[in-house]
């Protein structure tokens, strides 16, 4: 049993299909960004920036990860979060039972399908989506990540690969951690800079 599962990865890849099914499998709890209160600004005058959005959803969903694991919850799954924010798990989440997937797509018509079919109109900027997924593809793994290419599988291949990985990987607890360069990672924070 693990603490915490993350789910990873560039947007219209199947991060929350796979949220979804292994909360069915597992039947404990999924957090993702989307479940962060509106909120407009620190006092009601300061303007909310990007940078201040985005801290403020991953110290949100990280505190009801830490909230829910008090409460005795474990395989606490965690998705939707921004990639450079990916670097910081192992930080934040050392000395914890801890597990990230990594899902990519290799298969760049196949991502670009899944983006136009998505619920809600999808996110069709596939010049973005083209060098964020080449960021995701490039970088070496982290501390207790494991990748999953969703190239050619159905929803139900890539829980069972996920469901493998959970149960035959052992995490690191206690390890030497370096953070990564923020530029093996993409962010919606800084979006501009990549293209």
């Amino acid at each position: 049993m693990l603490d915490f599962i993350f789910i990873t990865g560039t947007s219209g890849v199947g991060k929350s299909t796979l949220c979804q099914n292994l909360l069915r499998e597992l039947r404990t709890v999924v957090i993702e960004e989307h479940m962060v209160p509106e909120f407009i600004s620190r006092d009601g005058r300061e303007e909310m920036t990007d940078i201040l959005e985005e801290l403020t959803c991953w110290e949100t969903i990280k505190s009801m990860a830490f909230c829910f694991h008090r409460l005795g919850y474990r395989n606490v799954i965690l998705s939707d979060i921004d990639d450079l924010r990916t670097a910081d798990i192992p930080i934040d989440f050392k000395g914890y039972r801890f597990l990230t997937i990594k899902l990519v797509c290799s298969d760049l018509e196949q991502l670009r399908k899944q983006m136009r079919d998505r619920p809600n109109n999808g996110l069709i900027d596939y010049e973005l989506q083209e060098k964020c997924n080449a960021k995701n593809l490039d970088r070496q793994a982290l501390v207790n990540e494991h990748t999953i290419d969703v190239a050619g599988l159905g929803e139900q291949e890539v829980l069972a690969k996920a469901l493998e990985i959970l149960s035959t990987k052992e995490p690191l607890v206690e390890y030497e951690y370096q953070r990564t360069n923020k530029q093996q990672f993409y962010s919606w924070v800084f979006a501009n800079n990549l293209r």
